[in-house]
């Protein structure tokens, strides 16, 4: 039994596997609607989501299995105090596969310590995100054709923004990566990450403009100031505009540079910008279904039955 906790909890290899499914899965769905039938999937979500978990949701339903869960702690027995590691002993029971969000980092570590399904972590405080960082490497590897060889911004909250941290450390094993981190000095990218990078002989430069590097990057991923990481309103009102990506400063990329964002956006897209061809936050969305659906079958160890 498996459990995706940690992006690094996968090996590139099987990164790779995931993603050469997930492609068989989008070229023909029909194939693949039945895989799970009499199967549950259980999300156990204690923070608001709507598209991971939806896309967990659909992505189960469209291989013919069923779903069961709870969206917010509010409507689960958390809110009486049961622990993580009871729901998940109770919910085993019930589910074949678990995918856990929770606003406390390692909660879902602890999770899969009690276990006896696999869980996935659909997203930790502001640790990690797998599932994301897999939709994210399925995105570019689909529109650039490659995971190597390129130059890759991330622009926004690079110190809670938990999608960036994973796909900082997934993408880094990838052969010719080259990061430009872009962030205000409060919300720089923790060192304990960037101690990763220079261990790995990874190139990155931090700064402070988008303006200033746009020309060099070939994929742009945005990222919102996230209210709910931060300890008082004043610092989020004083951040929260730190970049806004519009129609200008879209003047200044390359003609194939593509814009990726793991959604919720609030301002820091401008609608302008959903028009240019080069904005795939939407089509972003479709990969992580097809992906996830992969995953749901390797991990319930289906994929030899196709």
């Amino acid at each position: 039994m498996k459990h995706i906790i940690d992006p690094l909890d996968l090996s590139v290899e099987e990164i790779d596997s995931f993603m050469d499914l997930a492609d068989k899965i989008l070229a023909d769905p029909a194939a693949y609607a039945h895989v799970c039938k009499g199967k549950k999937l259980a999300t156990l979500f204690y923070e608001p989501s709507t598209r991971t978990r939806l896309s967990f949701e659909s992505a189960m339903l469209n291989l013919g299995g069923n779903v069961l869960g709870f969206s917010s702690a509010a409507d689960s027995s958390a809110s009486k105090g049961e622990s993580v590691a009871d729901t998940i002993r109770v919910v085993s029971h019930f589910a074949d596969i678990c995918a856990l969000r929770h606003p406390k980092e390692g909660a879902p570590l602890v999770a899969a310590m009690h276990s006896k399904i696999p869980v996935v972590n659909a997203g930790d405080g502001g640790h990690q995100h797998p599932t994301q960082t897999l939709t994210d490497l399925m995105t570019i590897r689909a529109l650039k054709k490659r995971l190597s060889h390129m130059t890759v911004g991330i622009c926004g909250d690079l110190k809670f923004g938990r999608t960036t941290h994973s796909l900082l450390r997934s993408l880094a094993r990838y052969p010719d990566i080259r990061f430009v981190l872009i962030s205000p000095p409060e919300l720089a990218t923790p060192d304990y990450i960037l101690d990763e990078l220079r261990e790995k002989g990874v190139p990155f430069q931090e700064v402070e403009r988008l303006e200033d590097v746009m020309p060099g990057l070939d994929v742009l991923y945005m990222t919102r100031v996230q209210r709910e990481r931060f300890f008082n309103e004043e610092d989020y009102i004083r951040l929260k505009d730190s970049y806004i990506l519009d129609a200008q400063k879209m003047t200044l990329a390359k003609e194939d540079m593509i814009v990726l964002h793991p959604l919720p956006r609030v301002n820091e897209i401008a609608v302008e910008v959903d028009d240019d061809p080069r904005a795939c936050y939407f089509e972003q969305v479709r990969y992580g279904m097809y992906i996830r659906m992969a995953l749901i079958i390797k991990l319930l160890g289906l994929e030899e039955g196709i």
